[in-house]
């Protein structure tokens, strides 16, 4: 492996991870630039077409102030081809939702192109793995990580979230 496929795997990576992150913070444009010109997303049987337009379904509830989501991208595997490659990564997702919260597991197959020297999604596949829905209690470790919860400090949407004010 030369060390420009490291270099190519990294960005690809990076993308998976600013995605995630766009997602939970809320952020509309960041998660659309992970996309490339013309990109097509499968959502695993609940959306297929445009990125743009999956972007544009989903961003109203991707900014509500309420809307708690955390994902972790965990098992990447880049198989690169060029200025193309195959990317395979499983998602784990926790999501506030009403009357519970809830915990799903994902797969996503992606196939990544270098354009202009920037790799982004060219077309994106996801598999449903599972899902567990739980009850929602919130006592922070049982009560054991801090006797009043008000002094936690919470992320935010975009862009009042401490990230964006580096």
């Amino acid at each position: 492996m030369s060390l420009q496929d490291l270099l190519d795997k990294q960005d690809i990576t990076e993308n998976l991870i600013r995605y995630m992150r766009a997602v939970d913070r809320g952020d509309v444009e960041a998660l659309r630039a992970c996309y490339l010109p013309g990109a097509t997303e499968e959502h695993g049987g609940v959306y297929s077409g445009p990125a743009d337009a999956y972007v544009d379904s989903i961003a109203r509830t991707l900014t509500h102030p309420r809307s708690i989501t955390t994902h972790v991208v965990t098992n990447v595997l880049i198989e690169l081809d060029g200025d193309r490659a195959d990317v395979e990564c499983y998602v784990t997702a926790f999501a506030r939702v009403k009357p519970g919260d809830t915990l799903t597991v994902a797969r996503m197959l992606d196939v990544f192109e270098r354009v202009d020297g920037h790799w982004g999604i060219r077309r994106r596949r996801l598999l449903w793995e599972w899902n567990h829905d739980m009850e929602r209690t919130e006592g922070w470790i049982f009560g054991m990580l801090v006797p009043d919860p008000a002094v936690l400090q919470h992320g935010a949407k975009f862009p009042a979230d401490p990230v964006y004010q580096r």
